[in-house]
């Protein structure tokens, strides 16, 4: 009994008819009937897979870190996929009679793997915490020109590092050496602070010494000033003094010049009229006999010398 059958492939799939050993009909998406017992079906999925990976690997300083990521990539060629790979699917249950597909996935794993295992050796563990996004990105340069993913058609579109950390030891170390130092530059900044601090502080300090030594220089100088303007001013008032005690003594000269002309007898008599106008000043007034001889005196005779006493307020 002849069974006659249907297929439709899916857009993401790369059919090729075989019957009775010979390619009769291939291409993306194709539906047909067939006859079961002398018709072989080979869909070759050209769409992207994902294929998350996780391994351990060694530093160059011996250190062990963990690598977790995921590498997407299609088989670009299903003719060369198809020549090395099985992906017949059974004609009744269209699934895949083998589980070469699940293998190329694991081989793509493995070629990422071993390129990662010979970049991170040699790589210290500071390098590879540190250069995961470069890492990812030499590793997807390499996947694409690997030889044996050549061979089969396939093509890497990216590589993706989610995670590269070292053993729990290890990162606890690190965490302490870090954290330490995260502690030290607090402290040094705290001192830079206070250093800073300090050197305002003198700044302040030498200006308000700076402004006083120059209140004192200016104050000097005033007093310096303020002395030689009282020297001067001594100065002038004494040679002011001067003049006036000479100008004062020629006066007086000159006033009493006029009376080296006059008689004794009318220089008495002048001085006693000088008295009477100041009469109401003096109190009590005592002429000697001899102060009247003198007086009354009409022979030029010089009068004696006077004894009398004057009292007045």
């Amino acid at each position: 009994m002849v069974t006659l059958g249907f297929y439709k492939a899916q857009p993401t799939e790369y059919v090729i008819k075989y019957v009775r050993g010979k390619v009769v009909e291939e291409g993306i998406g194709l539906s047909f009937y067939y006859l079961e017992p002398s018709t072989q079906i080979v869909a070759i999925p050209i769409n992207t897979a994902d294929v998350p990976f996780v391994f351990n690997e060694v530093t160059r300083d011996f250190q062990t870190v963990a690598l977790q990521g995921q590498c997407t990539y299609r088989i670009a060629d299903p003719q060369k996929a198809a020549s090395l790979l099985n992906f017949i699917k059974d004609t009744r249950t269209h699934k895949y009679a083998t589980e070469d597909r699940e293998r190329l996935a694991q081989q793509v794993t493995t070629v990422v793997q071993m390129q990662a295992r010979v970049e991170i050796n040699q790589m210290s563990l500071d390098a590879a915490l540190g250069g995961a996004e470069n890492l990812a990105h030499r590793l997807r340069s390499q996947a694409q020109d690997d030889a044996a993913l050549l061979a089969l058609g396939v093509e890497v579109l990216s590589v993706y590092i989610v995670a590269l950390k070292p053993t729990p030891e290890v990162a606890k170390a690190l965490e302490a050496n870090y954290r330490e130092t995260l502690l030290r530059r607090a402290d040094e900044a705290i001192y830079a602070r206070r250093a800073a601090a300090v050197e305002e502080e003198r700044k302040i300090k030498e200006n308000e010494l700076n402004t006083d030594i120059t209140l004192e220089q200016q104050r000097q100088q005033l007093i310096e000033l303020q002395g030689d303007n009282e020297q001067r001013e001594a100065e002038f008032h004494g040679k002011a003094t001067e003049l006036s005690a000479q100008y004062t003594a020629r006066a007086a000269e000159m006033e009493l010049a006029v009376y080296h002309t006059f008689e004794p007898r009318a220089i008495l008599a002048l001085a006693m009229k000088e008295l009477g106008h100041n009469a109401e000043r003096v109190g009590n007034l005592t002429i000697t006999s001899e102060v009247m001889a003198a007086l009354l005196n009409l022979d030029g005779v010089s009068a004696p010398a006077a004894n009398g006493s004057v009292n007045g307020r």
